[in-house]
């Protein structure tokens, strides 16, 4: 999808000029390079925001809160409804640059957009329903008034890959709320969130409420914010370890802090689930995205008695993936982001067929740019290397089980918790193992657990919060009560 119009596309966001502030762009001193991961080529430079700037950002910002804090609920409601519709009427140029900068496949990128569009008209309707109440304290004499208040300023910081809907899955809250917000996206996509914020303004966001700060130097930007008394919350998607990082500076300030970290869903099939529908759920649970999803499944747990029908069946589906670059319409599965996460995958693949695993299937892949070939893994054993961490690409290990205290015992056998999978016939069955799994989300005969609905999160260190669903917004919020003399 990298075309002329794509390339019209990304010239026209004035990328040299991508740091926004007080809804006024600019350059910095650098630039840095952005590549279409197809290839490895240039097709961006965009200004390497730096502390100055981020100072730069929370001044804009915070100038703005006051107002923005005391605009209408349905005003707020009104922008980011029409966020949603010029979202959704701009699908093309926005998928064009996801193809361009991610490299995801053109079906995988226009259903992101939909998927990111959909949290602001979600939030635009959750902005009007202010909860709140009011009651008889225990002992008489005074009545309770409970009320919601916008924490202040918020620092989002969001990954490479979902650059839409980490962007909106964040911003449409916060603003629903009546925070402000300093964003800053991840350094190998910030071309979508440059047409994002276009976007935003167009709907009628004021300047200083959305301010961004594209940056190399996100270690050092992302500090001085959780160091400024004028933050009052963060808000991070990305990994485990650099979440740990943001939670150790955010304590130093007590900052409200919402953490959406790592991974490693297992997929499980029972002896009686229905295995056609589970391969089909294994192909979107696995390779939407080309596996670069902290809710991908990272580990087929399949019952031993339908192991060898799962196994052909899916390997059929594999071998028969469609891996190309998103300019070539017919592509399901593109590039890895980069040619160290392309290295890292292959790696892990290799290292596994060392100890014992066998390569069931495996689509073809082209030698240029920075494929994986998706590849499906069996003979791996229950404590194999592989099984871990997250895998972060189109690889599935499956491991047989018989006993189902020893697949609880290895599905929970890691520090994350975010998402799930179960396939069984039985939805009684289906439900008693998905209450014994640790995982936030759990998808119960289907592949996707996403939702701007639902409370999207994890348990142990796959994270600290929820974002969607009503949650989402009171992330946004403290709460606050009033004691009234009433005798």
């Amino acid at each position: 999808m990298n075309t002329p119009n794509t390339q019209n596309a990304i010239a026209e966001l004035d990328a040299e000029h991508g740091i926004l502030i007080d809804g006024q762009t600019r350059g910095a001193a650098s630039a840095f390079e952005v590549y279409d991961p197809a290839t490895g080529r240039t097709i961006a430079e965009v200004a390497d925001g730096t502390v100055a700037d981020a100072c730069s950002a929370v001044d804009a910002a915070h100038r703005a809160f006051g107002d923005w804090a005391q605009t209408s609920p349905r005003h707020r409601s009104d922008i980011l409804r029409r966020a949603f519709d010029l979202m959704v009427a701009d699908t093309e140029r926005l998928a064009a640059l996801i193809c361009a900068e991610n490299g995801k496949s053109q079906a995988d990128a226009r259903a992101e957009v939909g998927y990111a569009a959909e949290f602001f008209r979600w939030f635009s309707e959750e902005a009007v329903r202010t909860g709140g109440a009011y009651g008889v304290s225990p002992a008489g004499g005074t009545r309770t008034f409970v009320t919601h208040k916008p924490v202040g300023v918020a620092a989002l910081v969001t990954p490479w890959n979902f650059p839409a809907a980490m962007a909106t899955r964040k911003i449409a809250p916060a603003l629903a709320a009546g925070c402000t917000v300093v964003l800053k996206p991840a350094a190998e996509t910030p071309l979508t969130a440059l047409a994002i914020a276009g976007i935003l303004s167009a709907a009628g966001v004021p300047d200083g409420v959305v301010n961004m700060v594209p940056t190399t130097d996100a270690a050092t930007v992302v500090e001085s914010w959780l160091r400024d008394d004028r933050v009052r919350k963060v808000s991070f998607t990305g990994s485990t370890g650099v979440g740990r990082v943001l939670l150790k500076q955010a304590a130093d300030r007590i900052v409200n802090a919402s953490m959406e970290l790592g991974g490693n869903a297992p997929f499980v099939v029972t002896a009686d689930a229905d295995v056609e529908a589970a391969v089909a759920g294994a192909m979107v649970a696995k390779f939407r995205g080309g596996g670069q999803a902290c809710t991908a499944a990272n580990r087929f747990y399949v019952h031993a008695s339908v192991v060898d029908e799962f196994v052909a069946g899916f390997g059929a589906e594999v071998a028969a993936l469609r891996v190309g670059p998103a300019s070539d319409p017919a592509s399901e599965i593109g590039p890895l982001v980069s040619e160290r996460a392309a290295q890292r995958v292959a790696a892990a693949i290799d290292a596994a067929v060392a100890h014992g695993a066998v390569i069931a299937a495996r689509a073809e892949a082209p030698a240029e740019g920075w494929f994986v070939a998706p590849t499906l893994l069996t003979g791996v054993a229950p404590d194999a290397a592989i099984l871990a961490d997250e895998i972060f690409g189109p690889v599935a290990p499956v491991v047989v089980w018989e006993d189902e205290k020893d697949l609880l015992r290895w599905a929970n056998n890691t520090e994350y918790g975010l998402a799930a999978y179960v396939y069984a016939g039985r939805l009684q069955d289906a439900l008693r193992l998905a209450e014994s799994l640790d995982a936030g989300m759990v998808g119960i005969n289907r592949g996707v657990v996403s939702d701007p609905s639902t409370p999207f999160g994890g348990m142990k260190q796959s994270g600290l919060g929820r974002e969607g669903a009503r949650v989402g917004l009171e992330e946004f919020q403290e709460t606050q009560y009033f004691s009234v003399a009433f005798d």
